[in-house]
């Protein structure tokens, strides 16, 4: 993988410090002072192993912020970006719609997009006005945010698995003025429509009935674009800078209600460079993007490809584990976009040829568990894995650049002020910041887990936080005096542990640490363990309170559809696999686990309804440790461990 990045020769010393400022002298500094105070040996090996990755880091680093300061100087924008991406190939193939096999050319795309505009402007809508989209994936989505853009109004992504209260507590927290909605969507629209209120403008895209129509009080915005000039709209009407707002995304929610992150221009565009120069990409690459558009992986880090760097993408609407390497041999895709449990869905199909006929070279994504890399590699015979790790509105995401297994991306430990960011501790079973008599954090050591931050510089579009629609969410993600008295820092709300060589590995989401029998329980890693002794099933793993006892005691949640489960053989493994503090005390069998529009699995439920089992109709079992095996949880059962009478 390493041979697919070159490093410029071209870039002297001195434009390097420049660019990079104080934080490279004084890593200097301190790397001299860390080599002479510790006699040099462990910091020379993690130099002689490390330097290669860094120096591919540094670059890409370089090239994103010389573009970035390039496009700044320049005024540029995505539409005006994608602009120069037409011009360069107007007839090349630009998004494909996997469902009915249309290909859009660049040329297509961006008239599609002035029709957008030109819609846009007759509406009267202006420069800050939002508009609430809401369908599943396909070309028309990237048309409507992209044409929106072009006259400076901006899209709110609506999540398609939304309904009811949380559907509408996004379109309001949007503020939209319109909802564009999808014809397969129109039920979900029904169900809200008479708490929307007469003042939402809504339209409709798809094949949908007259009278249902009708009855929404909608317009279909198909017919109204397929007599809608298809011209540039005014250069005025685009009244945006690099830093200003593009598009709203919405967080998954899964501890609860989405927010709308912002999404600026510079933020597209430094997510979706990252990817292409991380993980050496190509012009000529073409991506299957199974992921949802209204998710940031799907959008940005897929679609961004095509629009800033001229590859072809093809949208899929739904992601089917069934069809995955069927399509890709199907439209000759080299580059495959993963997230949170995919590959391991994929593991778990039988065994086809398709899955090893295909042309794909690279897996760009994060959430790919370890206990799933190297087999999902080794069978898909995929050569190389970008993972990252990095939320919309983060400003401290990293990328696993050389293929280290398991890690989701790594920090200079020769130069570690190059790009500010750091793990410090907390306590993890509140999440909050462990400081010093200074009133600062204190930063983790090697293997020691810790929250990952990343400082703010709002004058730097690598290190600026624009937070989210809501201030006040916005502020709870915002740390001062982190790294030095007086700065501010963003907080992630992950827990990442570290190696020596500085490779970073994914813990746990904030809150799903847990603590039992004083140890810390990692769900991530339990949950990994047991769905690969249960092969690949869905497993969701969290922590349940228990009157009387310390902590929280581990459950999990497991999908197991057919009614034969075999305890004992189960229990087996786990005792061989686990330490005694991280197997499960109780487990539910469930016919399904719950999961988001991007495949991370949702606990909040779960956790609400603990072992009782008078909430809900799923077997629930309760480990006997004296007795050796899981037994039902009956009522009965329920009342003597919640009143001590049963020992834990």
């Amino acid at each position: 993988m390493l041979s697919l990045v070159r490093v410029p020769v071209a870039v002297s010393s001195l434009g390097l410090l420049r660019l990079l400022g104080a934080p490279w002298s004084w890593s200097l500094a301190a790397g001299l002072g860390v080599y002479l105070g510790t006699g040099g040996w462990k910091f020379l090996y993690v130099v002689l192993r490390t330097a290669k990755r860094d120096m591919i880091g540094l670059y890409v680093l370089l090239r994103v912020k010389f573009a970035i300061r390039r496009h700044m100087r320049l005024g540029s924008t995505i539409p005006s970006i994608f602009a120069a991406t037409v011009a360069r190939h107007p007839n090349k193939p630009a998004l494909v719609c996997e469902t009915t096999g249309e290909v859009w050319t660049f040329a297509q795309l961006a008239r599609r997009s002035d029709a957008v505009a030109q819609w846009a402007l007759t509406r009267g809508w202006v420069a800050g006005d939002v508009v609430a989209v809401y369908a599943e994936s396909r070309p028309e989505l990237v048309a409507l945010w992209l044409g929106l853009a072009k006259v400076s109004v901006e899209a709110a992504l609506l999540n398609f698995n939304l309904r009811q209260h949380a559907l509408l507590h996004c379109i309001s927290a949007s503020g939209a003025r319109a909802l564009v909605f999808g014809a397969e969507l129109a039920d979900a629209v029904q169900e809200v429509i008479s708490t929307l209120g007469q003042s939402m403008q809504l339209f409709c895209t798809g094949d949908l009935r007259p009278e249902l129509l009708q009855s929404l009080s909608a317009l279909n915005l198909d017919l109204i674009l397929a007599s809608t000039p298809q011209t540039p709209p005014p250069p005025q009407t685009l009244s945006k800078g690099f830093n200003d707002r593009l598009f709203y995304i919405y967080t998954s929610g899964t501890t609860g209600l989405p927010k709308a992150a912002i999404v600026v221009h510079s933020r597209y565009f430094r997510i979706a460079a990252f990817g292409y120069y991380s993980f050496g990409m190509r012009p000529d690459d073409i991506i299957y993007n199974c992921l949802p558009l209204y998710h940031s992986a799907g959008n940005i880090m897929g679609v961004g490809q095509c629009l800033l760097h001229g590859l072809t993408v093809v949208v899929k609407r739904k992601f089917s584990a069934s069809r995955f390497w069927d399509d890709c041999i199907k439209y000759n895709c080299t580059v495959v976009q993963y997230i949170g449990e995919i590959c391991r869905y994929l593991l778990s199909q039988p065994v086809r040829p398709a899955e090893s006929s295909h042309r794909v070279r690279l897996a760009v994504g994060n959430g790919l568990r370890p206990s799933v890399w190297e087999a999902f590699t080794e069978r898909f015979r995929v050569k190389q894995v970008g993972e990252f790790y990095g939320a919309t509105e983060c400003n401290c995401s990293i990328a696993n650049m050389d293929g280290k297994v398991g890690a989701c991306g790594f920090n200079s430990r020769i130069l570690p002020n190059v790009y500010p960011i750091q793990l410090v501790r907390v306590n993890e079973e509140n999440m909050e910041l462990v400081r010093d008599s200074r009133g600062l954090c204190f930063p983790c050591k090697p293997g020691e887990p810790g929250l990952l931050v990343g400082k703010i510089n709002q004058q730097d579009p690598l290190r600026r936080f624009d937070g989210y629609a809501n201030q006040d969410a916005t502020s709870k993600k915002i740390a001062h005096s982190v790294f030095k008295k007086g700065d501010t820092a963003y907080l992630s709300g992950d827990v990442l542990v570290m190696d020596d060589l500085g490779y970073m590995y994914f813990r746990d989401r904030s809150g799903d640490t847990f603590r039992w029998k004083g140890e810390n329980v990692s769900t991530t890693e339990v949950e990994g363990t047991l769905s690969g002794l249960l092969g690949q099933t869905d497993v969701a793993v969290y922590g349940v309170l228990v009157p009387g006892a310390e902590g929280k005691a581990g459950m999990a949640t497991i999908a197991e559809a057919t009614g034969a489960f075999d305890f004992e053989a189960f229990l087996r493994e786990v005792q061989a696999a686990l330490p005694p503090y991280a197997r499960p005390v109780f487990l539910r069998l469930s016919a399904e686990v719950d999961t988001t529009g991007t495949f991370k699995i949702q606990k909040t439920r779960l956790q609400k309804e603990g072992f009782d089992p008078r909430h809900s109709t799923d077997q629930i079992y309760f480990l006997n440790s004296r007795a050796g095996r899981y037994e039902a949880v009956t009522e009965d059962l329920y009342s003597a461990i919640t009143e001590g009478r049963m020992c834990l």
